[in-house]
């Protein structure tokens, strides 16, 4: 039986009877829950064969398990007048039944054996031999894709550089923010040095106009006496 064992694995039998009378044949296994057999009994006519179809039921597969399940086909020549399959059996002599004892083996696919299904899986490829002179034409996928890919670099770049102006521009708007609130936070203290710094700047302009007028009346007279 071949894996993987994921799904029902079918065997099939053939069974040919060599001799010149009737013979009945009987499908026994170890292990009756993991096969179904169709036909599992029946007869066979002289000179004739028949296909047992073997399914081994889907399980977990251990490879390290070594495979125990046996088959067994018995058979015994059928009586002249046979009306009841079960009462040839229960009435067969041991002398009378031959059997032929068979080895369940289950074998997983190679590595190799997947790889020649999958490439013979595939289409042949179609040569044009009215043409096999002249150059291969180019493959008009190869640019277009050429294309695309240049497209969207070039659509990569502009959202970088937008990102990046949208950065600075987040940063402006957060150090700004954050100046604001320190001088709103200053203008609502009310404190006495902020009080003070007013006062001194009001005060300090008439001080610097008597300043400057002193300095033109000392020009004027200076001038005027010299």
């Amino acid at each position: 039986f071949p894996g993987p064992f994921t799904d029902v694995v079918t065997t099939n039998l053939k069974l040919r009877n060599p001799s010149d009378r009737k013979v009945c044949f009987k499908v026994k296994t170890t292990a009756p829950r993991r096969y179904c057999v169709r036909p599992n009994s029946g007869i066979i006519d002289p000179g004739s064969s028949v296909v047992v179809s073997v399914m081994l039921q889907p399980f977990d597969y251990d490879p390290n398990e070594k495979s125990k399940h046996k088959f067994m086909v018995q058979t015994t020549y059928a009586p002249p007048n046979i009306s009841d399959m079960e009462a040839v059996w229960k009435e067969a002599k041991p002398d009378d039944l031959m059997d032929s004892k068979l080895r369940c083996v289950f074998e997983m696919p190679n590595e190799n054996d997947k790889l020649n299904d999958i490439d013979a899986s595939k289409p042949a490829p179609v040569l044009n031999t009215s043409k096999q002179d002249g150059p291969m034409p180019k493959p008009h996928s190869v640019s277009l894709n050429d294309t695309e890919t240049r497209k969207l670099m070039e659509e990569c770049k502009r959202l970088q550089a937008e990102i990046m102006k949208l950065t600075d521009e987040n940063r402006h708007l957060r150090d700004e923010g954050l100046r604001l609130r320190k001088v709103a936070h200053s203008d609502k203290s009310g404190s006495p040095t902020a009080l003070a710094l007013r006062d001194n700047g009001s005060n300090s302009l008439p001080s610097l106009l008597v300043v400057i007028a002193a300095i033109f009346i000392g020009f004027f007279l200076g001038k005027f006496i010299l």
